[in-house]
C-alpha cells in the first residue's frame, strides 16, 4: 500500500506556478496612483504622509509611506506582501481581493514616490 501511495500521491498534488512580478513601468506607476486615490488616500493621505482624514483617528497611525521605515520591508516583494496580507495589530487591511496587477501597480507608485523623495 505504501508503495502505491508513493507512486500516486505526487501525481495528485497540485502544481503551483509562481509568476514573476511584472516590471515597473511608467504606466504601472500611473495606474498605481489611480488605485492609491481610491483605496489608500483616506488613511495615508494625499501626500502619503499618514495624515488622511481616517488616518488621523487610527491608533496606531498609518505609516508615512514616503519617509517612514516600512514595517515588513521595503523591497517590491515585501511591499506587495504587505498590501496583499495587511498588517496584524494595525488598521492596514489586506487588499488581496484586488487583482494582482493592481497590487503591483500600487507597489510601483509607492516606491516611485519614496525614491523621488530620497534622491
Amino acid at each position: 500500500m505504501l508503495k502505491l501511495l508513493r507512486l500516486f500521491v505526487p501525481a495528485l498534488l497540485p502544481i503551483v506556478s509562481i509568476a514573476a512580478p511584472p516590471p515597473s513601468t511608467p504606466a504601472s506607476v500611473a495606474k498605481g496612483k489611480q488605485i492609491f486615490s481610491i483605496h489608500c488616500i483616506v488613511c495615508h493621505g494625499e501626500n502619503m504622509d499618514g495624515q488622511g482624514p481616517a488616518g488621523k483617528a487610527l491608533d496606531p497611525r498609518p505609516r508615512n509611506l514616503i519617509s517612514d521605515k516600512l514595517k515588513k520591508g521595503e523591497t517590491r516583494d515585501e511591499l506587495f506582501k504587505t498590501i496583499s496580507e495587511g498588517l496584524a495589530g494595525t488598521a492596514m487591511i489586506a487588499y488581496g481581493h484586488l487583482p494582482t496587477e493592481e497590487r503591483w501597480a500600487l507597489v510601483d507608485f509607492i516606491l516611485s514616490k519614496r525614491k523621488a523623495k530620497n534622491k
